[in-house]
């Protein structure tokens, strides 16, 4: 800075000068000196835009670049310091490293140089200051004396101008005067003097003098005017008149300039071929591209401002200049044949047409341009379209022609001055195809096509010109091949390229222009010939193979371009239907096992490899293109990819300082580790379906892959370019499955988020003063606590996660705790959070009651999954813990335990113990609220202090033994029917539907039973309908048999909910017991020993097996017809997705699947779920989408428990019924009704984003299984072929 050039100098001036106008005003009041320089000295306190200025920012930048180093250097010194023991505060740390800076060599260098520059530059100031007062004295001197002659001059000079500019204002009789001196037939003098005069007149007095409209015509004959330093000054006029004058005066300047030079092309001498090209030395040519010049500069700046006055000015405006730019167009010379015309001289100076960019943004220009466009100038559409196709068709005749030349390229510093006829072509061209995309863009625009262009016997329609465009792409040059090609931003491929890229990123317009058979037969075509083994075109490379997988991925990002892509669209009715994706994901496979012999040896194959993939994640992140791309197993491919890259980097040597191949290798390793990273990247979007977490976790890459999810995480990163959200929605469908819950763990990915909970709930981060205190929370979860209480009821919504992260886990029970200990594991945040039962335990939290609230409300959350629940009471006895609270926190004096204090912890936790002691559906149980009420009695409410619950939370249940004479199903059951079996089956799966549809309280309680027995029976003596092949049950003695503890509490909790209902009169705990044991000692027969290390899959079934504790009440707890009934139901397929415990580990599952611990509710029954979702209820899954969480999660909670607490008992059985008699696909038709009946509470709570709280606690309340038969059968008609067979066939054995 010590040595400034002439432009910093007068930068810094400039800087300057800002400042001082800034403030003028404060400097200007104050009373002296020394007031001005305090004003000064603290004007970034009393300035709130002092950052803003420009000499400030000049300033902050300067010092950061001169003294950034020194300060890095001594933070680091400091730093290390303070590791070693010596214990630095924050402010001391600051306080050092500032002093060791100013005293640095540095500092003292920064503060000498900038000194004398600013001394330099405030000189100069205030020497420029004084020149213009002297000239101002002088300037009112010569004012003053010649005020006699009736012109005044206006001098508007001041500081901070760098030229001075006189205006002379005139009177009518000389504007007059000057009008007819400007006649063409006046002398050449005298028309130079009446221009000159004019020149100094302002502008606006000249438009709205009486003689406008003959000076008007009079400048426009003159700029035919062969003199061109008089056209000159007429152009400097317009200029002055463009800047200076608004739209409803400078339009008439504008058209007028706009019809001379449309006259100028009409004229017989313009009406000349080009034969060779233009030389822009030539005085005829200067003059016509300044004028040109001049008219683009104002197209470019008027719809800045036109928006402001009427609409006939801009119209004026729009449709001279289609006027000007049509000329010449419907010449009947061929396209090679070029004239002179105005749209040539214009792509020379506005190659890219960003005149019409601007034009067509608003849509208040847009409307006017189009519809002229329509009536009167198609020609100029035409012309371009033509101008495309011309050069299209003769860039491939002349594929063999070396030599061409590169518009506005230059070697070195000479200025071009020739264009050759060939450079115009292409410069017409560029600007032909940046007009044409930015028309398609818009509605209107499209609406043009079909068109009639000269050369082509039909009409271009919209898909034609696109395919144009993507032949451009495709089959011309793309890059810089050899001398002279066009390279950079306006070689033909890039410009197609990029119009392509805008149509697709514009939902409605790639509709329209790219989701067509012929578009996507044109971009599949080079892969094709590839995967044919045959010859693509020259310019086909792999640059432009990378394009065509760049604007795959982008129609297959959006949901109508998925569709062409999967499932195709025919060109023609004679022709077969393109299907793209399987052809991409062929061409995929082929790149990554290095199978294309064109592309096996090229520098950028990890390139085009990665973009192939990434065009194949976007379908196979998808559910519906999982499952069209499932045959290829690409996870496979990309996986022994990821393994082999691997190798390559633990083989390559480490990289020796010195040595020649330094450089080399570190590019080596750095293209390896990111080749590695993308193949993760690809990897990890698999996990955003539930069959796809399945066929990661099969690739043993799943601890790889969310270790790298985990730190884009961190890094707050978008999943990809295409992707609007992060990676919310795919951590919960990690966490979903206990070797994705592992993972997390494994990852760090839980202690992050435990640490930033723990952050936001007790102590705040240790890095950040403490200025302004927090506000005290409002309500239990404030905003600042949501996001992480969000994300643990995500982590730990299925029960899988919570038994592999906190099964088997021991609370620490500390006996004292440090206020600087910070929980890192979840059991960890249960001992701190949710079990305080120690006096330890509440002086370690600085927010004791928010902290315990938060333990709390996740608890009831945790606990709405009953199994999780189960587990939970039997770990840690967590009913026992909230009794025992209850107790202490009552009135000291009182002995009565039901007059418990009513704060907001005694409040919570009676909402929690009647939620986790009372089992029913929506009008089979009543929650207590978690508010008070204003009234005398704020909380009417009993408080629940001892078992059993107060009875007013367990509504009475009416009896309802449907079994009766008069039941129609009963007679049926009854009767003794000498049909076939088949027949018999049909004729109760019609009744069965009947009743339900009319009478389905009739279906419920001892008739449910009696059908569900009789049915199964029938059907599994059907050989067709036996899917698992089963050993025969022994029924021994089964004393030595032993439950879990979680399956004891499961048959208390059975019992009571049984008894509630009604439904068991003589049954005991003991006989759902031995019910329990005899089922577990026969499906124990059917497992495999897995080769794991989940705890999920050691030993048995780790939670209760519902479906045979629900077999059991439905049959009025009879244990022995239960089990005849599950021995038989064994081998059905139903029994695969209603009877969790059926395939825990099962032989009849793929081995690799057994070992997964992802059972085939999740990754079969949720995968459809979600496939359909996207097309029944779409709002519902986009809601899902936005709120992080996904259907999966919640519809395995839901199933895995058989929607206890979610529905009422005989909506339960119902469901049972229907699954079994009706089809087990069924089940996916059961969770997609659901969501239906619940989108308006859905979509409410996803704006309030508590969605996944709302689903896991409520119930689903006015749900019946009959009111939604019809639509679950209307599902089965359109689904059933694909869901059904699937259900059969992907996981399972079948005989």
């Amino acid at each position: 800075m010590s040595a400034l050039s002439p432009e910093d100098e007068a930068s810094l001036q400039s800087m300057v000068r800002q400042l001082f106008q800034s403030v003028k005003e404060r400097l200007a009041n104050a009373p002296s000196a020394e007031c001005a320089e305090e004003i000064m000295l603290h004007l970034e306190e009393t300035d709130e835009h002092f950052h803003n200025y420009e000499l400030v920012k000049y300033l902050r930048h300067y010092i950061k670049s001169s003294l950034g180093s020194v300060i890095e250097e001594e933070t680091e010194k400091c730093t290390f310091a303070q590791s070693q023991g010596e214990g630095l505060g924050y402010d001391t740390l600051v306080q050092r490293v500032t002093k060791r800076t100013r005293e640095s060599k540095e500092y003292t260098e920064m503060m000498h140089s900038l000194k004398n520059s600013m001394m330099a530059v405030v000189e100069t100031l205030l020497n420029k200051f004084e020149e213009d007062q002297a000239k101002n004295r002088e300037m009112q001197k010569k004012n003053v004396h010649d005020q006699h002659s009736g012109r005044f001059t206006d001098n508007c000079s001041d500081s901070d101008s760098s030229f001075n500019q006189s205006y002379t204002f005139m009177n009518q009789e000389q504007l007059q005067q000057i009008a007819e001196q400007l006649d063409p037939g006046q002398p050449e003098e005298v028309r130079k003097e009446a221009m000159q005069t004019l020149c100094s007149a302002p502008p606006s007095d000249v438009l709205n003098c009486e003689c406008w409209n003959i000076l008007h015509k009079n400048l426009t004959h003159s700029l035919a005017d062969p003199d061109s330093a008089f056209t000159e000054k007429i152009l400097r006029f317009y200029a002055k008149t463009f800047s200076s004058s608004p739209l409803s005066m400078a339009r008439e300047v504008y058209t007028s300039l706009a019809k001379h030079l449309e006259l100028s092309f009409l004229s017989r001498e313009s009406q000349k071929l080009l034969s060779a090209g233009i030389d822009i030395t030539n005085p005829d040519t200067i003059r016509m591209l300044k004028k040109i010049r001049l008219l683009n500069d104002y197209q470019k700046e008027a719809p800045s401002f036109w928006i402001r006055h009427p609409e006939k000015y801009m119209e004026e405006i729009v449709d001279s200049t289609l006027s000007l730019l049509s000329v010449t167009q419907e010449s009947s010379l061929p396209t090679s044949q070029m004239l002179q015309s105005p749209v040539i001289f214009l792509a020379m100076i506005d190659t890219k047409a960003v005149w019409f960019k601007k034009w067509m943004h608003a849509h208040y220009s847009r409307t006017v341009v189009l519809r002229l466009l329509k009536k009167d100038y198609t020609s100029l559409i035409s012309a371009a379209i033509d101008q495309c196709f011309f050069y299209f068709e003769s860039s491939q005749s002349a594929a063999d022609e070396q030599v061409k030349s590169t518009p506005r390229q230059h070697c070195g510093t000479k200025q071009k001055t020739f264009y050759t006829r060939r450079e115009l072509h292409y410069l017409y061209f560029v600007h032909s195809v940046s007009l044409l995309g930015r028309l398609l863009i818009y509605k209107h625009g499209r609406e043009l096509f079909p068109i009639k262009v000269k050369t082509r016997k039909e009409k271009v329609s919209l898909s034609d010109l696109v395919v144009l465009f993507t032949h451009i792409m495709l089959y011309c040059a793309n890059g810089p091949k050899g001398v002279g090609e066009y390279t950079g931003s306006y070689s033909p491929a890039g410009l197609a390229m990029e119009v392509l890229r805008m149509l697709c990123d514009r939902k409605e317009c790639a509709s329209a222009c790219l989701y067509t058979g012929a578009v996507l037969d044109a971009l599949l075509s080079p892969i094709r010939k590839l995967l044919d083994g045959k010859k693509v075109h020259k310019n086909c490379d792999e640059t432009t193979l990378i394009y065509i997988a760049d604007i795959l991925a982008r129609i297959a990002s959006i949901e109508g371009g998925l569709s062409l892509l999967l499932y195709g669209r025919k060109l023609d009715s004679s022709s077969e239907s393109i299907i793209g994706a399987h052809t991409i994901a062929k061409f995929t496979k082929k790149l990554l096992h290095e199978d294309i012999h064109a592309l096996s040896e090229s520098d950028m194959l990890p390139a085009l490899k990665g973009s192939f993939i990434f065009v194949c994640r976007q379908m196979y992140h998808t559910c519906e293109g999982l499952q069209v791309l499932l045959r290829y197993q690409l996870h496979e491919c990309i996986a022994e990819a990821w393994r082999k890259t691997i190798v390559v980097s633990e083989r390559t040597p480490t990289p020796v300082a010195g040595g020649a191949s330094l450089a080399s290798g570190c590019q080596e390793a750095q293209g390896a580790m990111i080749w590695e990273e993308t193949l993760l990247d690809n990897l990890l979007n698999f996990a955003a379906t539930p069959k796809g977490l399945l066929l990661l976790q099969q690739t043993g890459a799943i601890n790889e892959c969310v270790t790298y999810m985990f730190s884009r995480f961190t890094k707050k990163l978008q999943v990809s370019r295409c992707e609007k959200f992060g990676y919310g929605v795919m951590v919960t469908q990690v966490a979903a499955t206990a070797p994705g819950a592992l993972a997390l763990q494994r990852s760090g990915f839980i202690q992050a988020l435990l640490t930033d909970l723990w952050a936001v709930l007790e102590c705040g981060r240790d890095d950040v003063r403490v200025i302004h205190p927090k506000p005290t929370p409002v309500d239990p979860i404030d905003r600042s606590c949501q996001k992480p209480f969000l994300s643990l009821v995500n982590v730990l919504s299925s029960y899988p996660a919570v038994c592999e992260l906190l099964g088997g886990q021991d609370l620490p029970s500390k006996d004292e705790y440090s206020l600087r200990e910070v929980p890192t594991s979840f059991a960890d945040i249960f001992d701190r959070l949710v079990i305080i039962n120690s006096v330890a335990k509440i002086n370690s939290l600085f927010n004791y009651e928010q902290s315990h609230i938060f333990g709390l409300r996740l608890l009831s959350v945790l606990c709405c999954n009953l199994d999780t629940l189960l587990l939970l009471e039997s770990q840690y006895n967590i009913c026992e813990v909230l009794l025992n609270s209850q107790k202490e926190n009552v009135l000291e004096p009182s002995t009565d335990l039901e007059n418990v204090i009513i704060d907001s912890l005694s409040v919570e936790r009676n909402h929690v113990l009647v939620r986790i002691n009372v089992i029913g559906g929506p009008r089979e149980r009543i929650l207590p609220p978690r508010s008070l009420i204003q009234s005398n009695d704020p909380y009417p409410w009993p408080m629940c202090s001892s078992y059993p619950v107060p009875k007013c939370y367990v509504p009475e249940i009416p009896a309802n033994d449907s079994l009766t004479q008069d039941n129609e199903f009963f007679k049926f059951l009854s009767s003794k029917n000498a049909d076939a079996k088949n027949g018999w089956l049909e004729k109760c799966r019609k009744l069965f539907c009947k009743t339900l549809k009319t009478k389905p309280e009739s279906l419920s309680g001892a008739v449910c039973g009696e059908l569900l027995d009789r049915y199964v029976l029938l059907l599994s003596e059907v050989p067709s309908n036996r899917v698992f092949i089963c050993s025969e049950f022994k029924d021994e003695d089964v004393q030595n048999e032993t439950l879990p503890a979680v399956q004891h509490l499961g048959v208390k909790m059975v019992i009571r909910y049984g008894k509630h209902l009604n439904l068991l009169s003589n049954s005991t705990e003991q006989d759902l017991i031995e019910l329990l044991k005899k089922c577990e000692k026969f499906l124990r027969q059917q497992r495999a020993l897995p080769n794991t290390t989940l705890r999920y899959l050691k030993g048995s079934y780790s939670g209760h097996d519902w479906f045979a504790s629900s077999v059991f009440l439905i049959m009025s707890g009879d244990s022995e017809k239960a089990l005849a009934f599950l021995l038989k139901f064994f081998s059905l397929l139903p029994s695969a997705y209603l009877w969790l415990p059926r395939l825990h580990i099962s032989r009849h599952l793929p081995a690799e699947i057994a070992e997964s611990g992802i059972h085939p509710i999740y990754f079969c029954t949720a995968h459809y779920i979600e496939m359909l979702m996207k097309i029944e209820v779409p709002l519902v899954f986009s809601a899902f989408r936005m709120s992080g969480f996904t259907p999966s999660q919640i519809c395995q909670h839901w199933l895995s428990q058989c929607f206890w607490n979610y529905l009422d008992w005989p909506d339960i059985c119902h469901y049972i019924a229907v699954c079994i008699l009706l089809g087990t696909d069924y089940q996916v038709y059961m969770c997609i009704a659901i969501f239906k009946h619940l989108q308006q509470e859905i979509l409410q709570h996803t704006q309030t984003q508590d969605l996944q709280v709302y689903l896991k606690e409520e119930s689903i309340q006015g749900f019946h299984v009959a009111d939604y038969l019809e639509y679950m059968e209307t599902l089965e008609q359109k689904h059933r072929p694909m869901v059904l067979q699937e259900m059969k066939n992907f996981t399972l054995k079948v005989k």
